[in-house]
């Protein structure tokens, strides 16, 4: 595989900043180092036709949430709604960090979306952030009327850290029988946080995100290693993934999620999952954030929009 023109552009272009790996620093730098980062990165904003930011109860306390309807869904009725869970390894990442994302999708699927501000490590380790995002799926089922949403047409999705989480909140949603989600959108999740198998050795060096990086949030996110093979940590351990919803799964060549993304796409196909896998072998970990400096992020989007639609017309 060969780097993408725009992907090595980026490499090279953080290489002459000169900024440091993010697991070299202390966490809340690290976090203001990707903050400032995707500020440079994130393209102008989109137009939606409205955002409106709310505290969501959770079982922390509230949960700061962003709530979006697509540009020329004023008169639709009530929307079909997608719950959206940022990436940035259970440590980095805000609701600033993936506006652009949201309002994309939420323009090109003509939906509402909900982006959720989990709690992050590592002043709050696992399980915090998987209950939050869940709390705040089922405050947006239980809150449809007042969000002018569809409660039965609900989807879930994230990217990296985010689509861990989005599989993982499929499978409780599944195993307490709501809600029924219509689909699951997974940008290069995360699904074995025990690391236990052969997916790493590949990418260690010179890239956005590395092996060692990896194991720097997997140890700050869950501390207690005990706790890694839990499937709401670790999706692919689940005892069965079958009865989830459809399911689309982005990767990214130069990814060290890659394979395990991989190999969860077709344990879902085993399990009798429809699932869609669409590949950017050219592309880095965290394209889909970064579509000022990574265009093909919109192409992905537009892969997100089109999944949508189709499962919330079913």
């Amino acid at each position: 595989m060969k780097l993408d023109d725009d992907s090595q552009a980026f490499l090279n272009l953080i290489a002459k900043l000169g900024r440091p790996p993010l697991n070299s620093l202390p966490p809340l730098e690290g976090r203001e180092v990707f903050r400032r980062g995707r500020m440079a990165t994130q393209p102008e904003l989109p137009h939606v036709d409205r955002v409106k930011e709310y505290d969501v109860p959770g079982p922390n306390g509230p949960i700061g949430c962003r709530f979006y309807r697509g540009a020329g869904t004023a008169d639709l009725g009530l929307l079909p709604v997608h719950v959206y869970y940022h990436g940035g390894g259970w440590v980095l990442g805000d609701l600033d960090s993936h506006d652009w994302v949201c309002r994309r999708i939420a323009n090109a699927a003509q939906c509402a979306v909900l982006s959720v501000d989990y709690r992050m490590a590592p002043e709050h380790v696992f399980p915090a952030a998987f209950d939050d995002s869940l709390a705040a799926l089922r405050w947006a089922v239980d809150n449809a009327s007042r969000l002018k949403v569809d409660p039965s047409r609900v989807s879930v999705g994230g990217d990296s850290a985010g689509g861990n989480l989005a599989a993982a909140v499929a499978l409780a949603a599944r195993d307490t029988g709501s809600p029924r989600l219509k689909a699951q959108i997974l940008v290069y999740p995360a699904v074995d946080l025990s690391m236990s198998g052969d997916y790493y050795g590949r990418f260690t060096k010179d890239l956005i995100l590395t092996d060692d990086t990896m194991r720097w949030f997997i140890d700050l996110y869950i501390p207690n290693k005990a706790q890694r093979k839990d499937w709401r940590a670790s999706p692919l351990l689940a005892d069965s993934l079958a009865n989830l919803p459809p399911a689309l799964v982005i990767l990214a060549g130069f990814d060290p999620l890659c394979a395990e993304g991989e190999v969860y796409a077709e344990k879902l196909k085993g399990a009798g999952c429809h699932v869609t896998v669409t590949r950017y072998p050219g592309q880095l970990h965290g394209f889909l954030s970064n579509g000022k400096m990574l265009p093909r992020a919109n192409q992905a989007i537009d892969d997100i929009a089109a999944t949508l639609k189709t499962a919330f017309a079913a």
